[in-house]
């Protein structure tokens, strides 16, 4: 069985990845930490398929410490232990290197047993999270990291990263894959600024379409509007970005402001949450 298309073609090199140029341009901050051996404790913070654990490979590559990887979502304490386990020993002399994905997950006690290995200097943490750090990290480890936040990547960068989905895809595949002018555009647009879910989209518009009679893999808009998956807006019904929206919602109600309302308005809808739109309304109601 494969690996998904996104993980068979990770960029392996800073240069080769697309977006965050505010972060790994050159003469940037987190470019020039990565570059200059000294790796410091890091939280990469922002949405999916941007980036972020595709930067932390790159910098494992790099990086003369033994490499772990956990999620937050399904790793334990006991995982933590494990790896410390192997502190002073010979598979790690030089430290481990911890990617901890989704450290948001991780619960109070599990955080504060990386503490004193942080704190040490034993192990050193590359955390990553989409929701915002300073309300779902412990404080202490906070103070001992540096946080980068990741932005969602713009359609213009996504299109090399689909052209190039399509070249692996043509070799992999051992065939001519041609799509048509505004097909990339559209994958580009659609999937919301997430690179993972573009990857996606460009094989499932190669794995659905036969070849023609020259042996030709050809993608049309049509097929791509059909596979491809729209991207919801950004929106968590139980994180920031809910009551940010609905903030905005009800202060454009209030300032008048009818093309901002609806804007909002539109961004509930579109994430099916109809019920705090109508609460909202109806308290601004009441209000006037």
């Amino acid at each position: 069985m494969k690996a998904p298309l996104a993980d068979r073609i990770r960029p392996q090199t800073i240069d080769d990845m697309v977006g965050q140029r505010h972060l790994l341009g050159e003469g940037k901050a987190l470019r020039n930490i990565i570059e200059s051996g000294e790796l410091p404790n890091l939280i990469f913070y922002g949405p999916s398929g941007i980036g972020k654990t595709t930067l932390a490979s790159i910098i494992a590559l790099r990086t003369n410490r033994k490499f772990h990887k956990l999620n937050g979502t399904s790793a334990s304490t006991a995982d933590i232990k494990a790896i410390v386990a192997e502190l002073d020993t010979l598979s790690a002399p030089n430290g481990i290197l911890l990617y901890l994905d989704e450290i948001q997950y991780f619960n109070k006690k599990q955080q504060q047993t990386l503490l004193d290995y942080i704190e040490r200097g034993e192990i050193t943490l590359i955390a990553s999270t989409t929701e915002n750090p300073y309300f779902y990290i412990h404080g202490a480890i906070l103070s001992r990291s540096t946080v980068f936040e990741f932005k969602s990547i713009t359609p213009t960068d996504i299109i090399p990263a689909v052209e190039r989905a399509f070249r692996f895809l043509a070799d992999d595949r051992n065939v001519t894959i041609e799509a048509q002018s505004d097909v990339l555009s559209y994958i580009a647009h659609a999937c919301g600024g997430d690179v993972r879910k573009a990857m996606n989209s460009a094989e499932l518009c190669v794995l659905s379409t036969l070849p023609d009679d020259e042996g030709q893999v050809i993608i049309t808009k049509e097929k791509a509007n059909e596979l491809t998956q729209k991207s919801a807006m950004k929106y968590d019904r139980e994180g920031d970005e809910h009551y940010d929206i609905l903030s905005a919602y009800q202060k454009s109600m209030r300032g008048s402001d009818p093309d901002a309302a609806l804007h909002y308005l539109a961004r509930l809808l579109e994430a099916g949450d109809m019920v705090s739109a109508i609460r909202r309304l109806l308290i601004c109601a009441s209000e006037d």
